[in-house]
């Protein structure tokens, strides 16, 4: 019996002479590994439908514990202004490995929708450290280590925050600070709202260079202090921002 699920491939493995194993991340059924017969062949249809980034309908013949057969891909978005920039690409490269890391932690479909959400965004033209920050800071509840932003992290006043410390797990208010790097005001109120935004509905960003530099520099280091999660696509985006 053939079953469809939407889907983007997060990755390809040539196998034997003319196939291909995809991995395909799904919003039904969560990630599913494909065997695409024949679709390294110049005449086949799964030839241009196969390759990473490819986002659709997968018609499949599934199975649940093993390889799963395509047979075939109806195409929903190209994204091809994403593949012809090397920025975007890479972005959008350390997001597809983010949410396969998420998606073992929770089956939850949202962590599918706000990834697809995040790619349209990078692919229509907004700042892509803009989305990747703001999808880093959404998945951390799934993660199960959500900053604190509400209140203070240290003592619950929820008056006189003063700045956001990866290190004392989000705001803290005047009161309890001691050593942290102050942020601007801005940047306290920015982060809370990209929590709360809704990815799909961003019509704009108009964000200073200051606190972009803030909000992704916390990201980073509370990524590193309590997720365990390390990518290598991260560090080619740091090296790719240090020579931009």
């Amino acid at each position: 019996m053939i079953e469809k699920v939407e889907g983007i491939v997060v990755s390809e493995l040539e196998y034997g002479e003319t196939s291909k194993i995809i991995n395909v991340l799904t919003r039904e059924l969560g990630m599913v590994g494909m065997m695409a017969k024949g679709a390294r062949t110049m005449k086949s249809s799964l030839r241009s439908t196969t390759n990473k980034l490819t986002y659709g309908t997968f018609f499949i013949k599934y199975n649940e514990n093993k390889l799963s057969n395509l047979t075939s891909v109806d195409i929903i978005d190209n994204f091809k202004n994403i593949k012809i920039d090397i920025e975007k690409i890479s972005y959008v490269s350390y997001l597809l490995e983010l949410a396969v890391q998420v998606n073992k932690h929770t089956q939850d479909k949202e962590v599918y929708d706000l990834l697809i959400a995040s790619i349209k965004k990078i692919n229509e033209g907004f700042n892509p450290l803009t989305i990747t920050n703001i999808l880093e800071l959404k998945y951390l509840e799934y993660l199960g280590v959500m900053p604190v932003l509400d209140c203070c992290s240290v003592c619950g006043s929820t008056k006189s925050i003063a700045t956001l410390s990866s290190y004392r797990g989000g705001y803290v208010c005047n009161n309890c600070l001691k050593n942290e790097k102050i942020v601007s005001e801005k940047t306290i109120k920015l982060i809370r709202m990209f929590y709360y935004v809704e990815i799909d509905k961003i019509s704009k960003l108009d964000i200073s260079k200051q606190s972009e530099m803030e909000i992704n520099n916390f990201l980073t280091d509370y990524y590193d202090r309590y997720t365990g999660i390390y990518l290598k696509t991260k560090d080619f985006i740091k090296n790719l921002n240090k020579i931009k």
